[in-house]
């Protein structure tokens, strides 16, 4: 069952949403190459606190840290650890927080110096899927409108939408009604209701849509060992269009990018 927000609800998840936002911001200017995933997650986690917040992700499911970090052919759920990270990678960072009683859940796929051409486009197509799919997150329309409009469009550039791992409802659970796939039918699937709140998370693979699990439980690989990226925004439903919870402006301060990709979906 869909579980609808009150506007007051709405803007205590934006707060959920913003402790990740500026966690994603402030670890952006620390990801280089030779840190380690585990000092990233360490710092994640002080920063997170310091916030007044408590690491979403840390024991749930007893999964064992603050962030999945996920790089190259890792597509998500990956676990932090002492390996450091090379020139020419690329790495998934999803964090969770907790503020409020209400979760924020919010990726950003990271350059790691210099990356190739046909790497920078893998990352491009993928952001770029995750606002297509956004538009679509509007009333009237339905769970597999969103996933039609991200298949269709990275798709088209010759990549493959992972099946078995999807987006999903947020609030006082991590993981709530609908199920939000990448892949889809237009018409098809739960109908939006104003109010609900969900996130929506493009993994695209460079190769293939298949994937495989390592035997920690927890990473899930590229089955062709390609390259993956993933992109994620908590978005409410507020006057029957989407709005934007979470932010990737702390992410381009500390790179120094320009960007206006998010004026659309913030409403005044």
């Amino acid at each position: 069952m869909i579980v609808a927000k009150t506007r007051e609800e709405i803007e205590l998840m934006r707060e959920s949403a913003l402790v990740v936002s500026k966690t994603l911001g402030m670890l952006a200017g620390e990801i280089k190459p030779g840190v380690t995933t585990l000092h990233l997650d360490k710092l994640a986690e002080e920063f997170i606190r310091a916030q007044g917040a408590i690491p979403g992700f840390l024991g749930l499911y007893d999964f064992p840290n603050t962030l999945c970090v996920s790089p190259n052919a890792q597509v998500v759920h990956g676990i932090p650890n002492n390996s450091p990270l090379k020139e020419g990678d690329i790495i998934s960072v999803d964090c969770g927080a907790i503020k409020n009683k209400f979760y924020g859940d919010h990726a950003y796929s990271f350059p790691v110096g210099e990356v190739t051409e046909e790497v920078k486009k893998l990352l491009e197509v993928t952001k770029e899927s995750l606002y297509v799919g956004i538009r679509e997150f509007k009333l009237g329309n339905r769970v597999g409108d969103v996933g039609f409009a991200i298949q269709q469009y990275t798709e088209s550039h010759g990549y493959g939408v992972v099946r078995e791992l999807v987006g999903h409802g947020l609030g006082r659970k991590m993981h709530e009604d609908p199920e939000m796939p990448n892949y889809g039918k237009r018409g098809r699937g739960k109908k939006f209701i104003e109010g609900m709140v969900v996130a929506i998370e493009p993994m695209i693979n460079m190769g293939t849509k298949n994937i495989k699990q390592l035997r920690d439980g927890w990473t899930i690989l590229t089955r062709d060992g390609k390259p993956s990226a993933h992109f994620e925004h908590d978005v409410a439903l507020v006057n029957g269009k989407p709005e934007l919870l979470s932010t990737f402006k702390y992410v381009y301060e500390a790179l120094g990018i320009e960007s206006d990709e998010e004026a659309e979906f913030r409403q005044s």
